[in-house]
């Protein structure tokens, strides 16, 4: 299966990642950009795969299925560095301990990649300690930096880039892929997509975990059933709740298909005894899914913040009359009654609420206080001012 099956709909950016990958002599450094759901992430994955393919065909490399690229899915190939952080920001002894190892020489392998997740998460300090290196790389050694939107790293660093532009790919293409892949039905396949806003790995985990779509249910109809103060505190701690309970089942998810992936691609059976010289690269997995529990914690409100602002873009499109199809269509009666109380410009300050909501959260402001101080604003007869 090639390393690109994930980013439908994005035909152009395979083919610019397939003829580089393939011409021996791509771009040093690469600017990945895309909103979430984008697959900016899998992407420079993918790609990392593909330029240490084992295939000899340069037209065949990304195969998917060769040592090498099984390797770099369970993040484990010893030429290939995925970095992210659960800061708020990467400290920056980490950022030159990448570039220390950048100057390495990749090992059985055509180059050194090194992808670095959400490169906008870095200050200006470690950037400029970036910058250095990525302005005179070593000649085997390839940058790959993810970030949403070129605005958001430095121009320093943009202009030294080869940039790829992702969008989210359209609701078909995504039920598409879940049916021709991952089995589910149409209807099924057609309502994860939608729900999950084109966002593949959400809309996957939607179809298949019954848990995940009722959590999903009850934060989504969260404003419609708030009357009082303390029904919005007691949301509140409903919703971080929830979120707790999703990260700490994406966490446990993530680790067991990480681990069974390394089974695959070192030989081993699912059952099979752990050789004592194979044991650190299994520990290494737990141990960096221990330091992802905080910033999956943060991702998965986020992701609860991304749903709450869709019932109120439904809301916004029954007020306008604008004919379209809600996100939440299976919500249309509830969410009808539900802007009838609302005027629209409640409806857009309600977006701005939530809005900011997700920036406290990226502040450190603590997750509850956020939380409370949000439903608040969706108190019926509130300003949401």
């Amino acid at each position: 299966m090639s390393v690109y099956t994930e980013l439908v709909g994005q035909d152009a950016v395979v083919e610019q990642l397939r003829q580089a990958a393939g011409s021996g002599t791509p771009s040093h450094a690469w600017l990945f950009t895309g909103p979430p759901g984008s697959g900016r992430s899998n992407a420079a994955r993918a790609f990392a795969a593909a330029l240490n393919c084992d295939q000899p065909e340069p037209a065949a490399r990304g195969c998917g299925e060769c040592r090498s690229c099984r390797l770099v899915a369970a993040q484990s190939h010893p030429s290939v560095k995925l970095i992210s952080t659960e800061n708020v920001t990467y400290k920056i002894e980490d950022v030159r301990q990448l570039v220390t190892t950048a100057q390495e020489k990749p090992h059985g392998a055509r180059w050194r990649v090194i992808v670095v997740e959400d490169a906008d998460r870095m200050t200006e300090r470690a950037t400029n300690v970036l910058l250095k290196a990525i302005e005179e790389p070593p000649p085997h050694t390839v940058w790959v930096l993810c970030a949403p939107s070129p605005a958001d790293v430095l121009v320093t660093i943009r202009s030294r880039c080869r940039l790829v532009s992702l969008r989210i790919p359209p609701t078909e293409a995504v039920a598409q892929l879940l049916t021709t892949r991952d089995g589910l039905n149409e209807q099924q396949a057609q309502f994860a997509a939608r729900v999950s806003q084109n966002h593949i790995g959400v809309a996957r985990r939607l179809a298949r975990d019954p848990e995940a779509r009722s959590r999903r249910e009850q934060i989504v109809t969260l404003p419609l059933r708030l009357s009082t103060s303390s029904a919005a505190i007691k949301a509140a701690g409903t919703l971080v709740e929830m979120t707790q309970a999703d990260a700490a089942s994406t966490a446990e998810a993530r680790l067991s298909a990480e681990q069974a992936s390394l089974r695959r691609s070192l030989g081993l059976e699912a059952e099979e005894k752990i050789p004592p010289k194979l044991r650190a690269q299994f520990k290494r997995l737990e141990e960096e899914n221990t330091r992802r529990a905080k910033r999956a914690v943060a991702d998965s409100l986020d992701r609860a913040l991304i749903d709450l602002t869709a019932v109120f873009r439904d809301v916004l499109s029954l007020k306008l009359g604008t004919g379209a199809e809600l996100i939440n269509e299976h919500l249309r009666a509830e969410l009808t009654r539900y802007a009838e109380s609302l005027s629209a410009e409640q409806t857009l300050a309600g977006l701005d609420a939530i809005n900011a909501a997700r920036t406290r959260i990226t502040q450190n402001v603590p997750p509850l206080l956020a939380m409370e101080a949000l439903m608040m604003q969706f108190l019926p007869g509130r300003s949401r001012a």
